[in-house]
């Protein structure tokens, strides 16, 4: 769409393997969970809206067999015929894979990743026919613990298995527990330190999870959330420079080391502005607006007006129950790592005033550095959270310190906040720990 506005005269040509585009595969979830009732739901723009608006040539069912930079064109294959196709300039999105572990069954049915709407309709098809009972999540991940409160939604006795001792990949202290007990307080077992070794199965369909310690958990139905990978083997195929991360290197235009051609998305690697390192961060806002920077870019075919993608902070949030869960910047471990002097402060502060009906505690931990700078920040509660983290987000971008926060004038009325908001009281408390 960027390259359309920037470019109304340009042909534009995509390939999509699948038969699925311009869909919200964030809300896989909450469709197998049945808040949404189908699948279509999730369909932002159909194929005919691109074409007949939009003039975009979309070829579904085709895959880019290979990317030839020095002769600017692919290698794609339609239905059964492969065919050269050249270009002026190119951008790869081919996003990121789900992560199923090699573990000894596997391949039983009623094993899944969720990733893309095809996965969707494979796990709903086996609702339908298998009428599962037992579901078993593995990893803790934000995946992990969605689809662990789908399966709760389904009226099925549900057990989350991961392997470390955090939520959220990194998530500890008084939020990870947090997250622990809403999750068991409706009926989910947690197990924290598990690490599953492989499935077992009846007539080719899973009925347990095994694990390391020797569990064997009942399972009609297992969802796996371990993480996922960048799709990087066209781009590394071609000579595209990978960079440590494993996804492809890209600088702000989101140009990338071959010459006309860009990435955009959870495919490649981005700036960090806290860390200052180049990361691989598969998250659905920064690959959208990657898209609009390459697309841009790949349209007008010069420098003279260049978009620009600034980077990130690394912000996101999860619903899990009535909980919300949210992070921005970095961990405590992840600061030190990046040769920070760091250390944290936890909160607790009512989210609204302290008088008024159904205040809850809003748990929060902020990560700064001897100078007061604010590095990163955590916070779990039934209500308050995932807006409040924009504003410490915010301060990350601005590189703020503990004080500067201290000194916001944020919103105030009883039924939102109290006097002090909690997200000043935590800085306030941030900065009494540097003295």
């Amino acid at each position: 769409m960027e390259a359309r506005r920037a470019s109304p005269d340009l042909r534009i040509t995509v390939f999509e393997r699948t038969r699925d585009i311009s869909y919200g595969a964030c809300g896989l979830p909450y469709v197998v969970s049945g808040l949404i009732p189908a699948l279509e739901r999730l369909v932002v723009h159909t194929p005919e809206y691109f074409r007949e608006r939009h003039r975009i040539d979309i070829r579904l069912d085709s895959e880019a067999l290979e990317i030839m930079p020095a002769k600017s064109a692919l290698r794609v294959r339609e239905g059964v015929e492969e065919r050269e196709v050249g270009y002026g300039a190119l951008v790869i999105a081919t996003g990121a894979a789900a992560v199923c572990p090699p573990l000894p069954g596997h391949e039983l049915e009623g094993v899944f990743v969720i990733r893309h709407m095809r996965d969707g309709r494979r796990m709903l098809r086996y609702f339908e026919e298998a009428r599962p009972r037992a579901g078993v999540v593995v990893g803790a991940g934000y995946i992990g613990l969605e689809m662990a409160e789908a399966f709760r939604e389904r009226g099925l006795r549900t057990t989350l298995i991961e392997a470390s001792d955090k939520v959220m990949t990194t998530l500890g202290g008084r939020a990870r527990d947090t997250v622990a007990e809403e999750l068991r307080s409706n009926g989910v077992e947690v197990l924290f330190g598990e690490r599953v070794v492989g499935f077992e199965g009846e007539r080719g369909r899973v009925s347990r999870v095994l694990t390391e310690s020797g569990r064997a958990v009942e399972a009609d139905v297992v969802s796996i959330g371990v993480g996922v990978r960048p799709e990087v083997k066209l781009a590394r195929d071609a000579g595209v420079e990978i960079g440590e991360s494993g996804a492809v290197v890209v600088d702000e235009r989101q140009m990338t080391s071959a010459p006309g051609v860009y990435a955009a998305g959870d495919c490649c690697e981005v700036l960090h502005r806290v860390s200052g390192r180049r990361v691989w961060n598969p998250l659905g806002q920064p690959a959208v607006r990657q898209g609009w920077v390459a697309g841009a870019n790949a349209a007008r075919g010069d420098s003279s007006a260049d978009a620009r993608y600034a980077g990130i902070v690394g912000t996101n949030v999860v619903k899990v129950f009535r909980l919300e869960v949210a992070r921005t910047g970095l961990s405590l471990e992840e600061a030190r790592g990046a040769g920070f002097d760091a250390s944290e402060t936890e909160t607790e502060t009512l989210s609204r005033a302290g008088y008024y009906p159904d205040a809850v505690k809003i748990k929060t931990r902020l990560i700064t550095d001897r100078t007061g700078r604010l590095l990163g920040a955590q916070m779990a509660a039934r209500e308050g959270v995932a807006h409040r983290i924009d504003v410490y987000a915010a301060a990350l971008h601005a590189g703020l310190k503990s004080d500067d926060i201290e000194r916001l004038d944020l919103a105030y009325a009883p039924p939102f906040a109290p006097t002090i908001d909690p997200i000043i009281r935590a800085a306030h408390a941030a900065r009494k720990k540097e003295r």
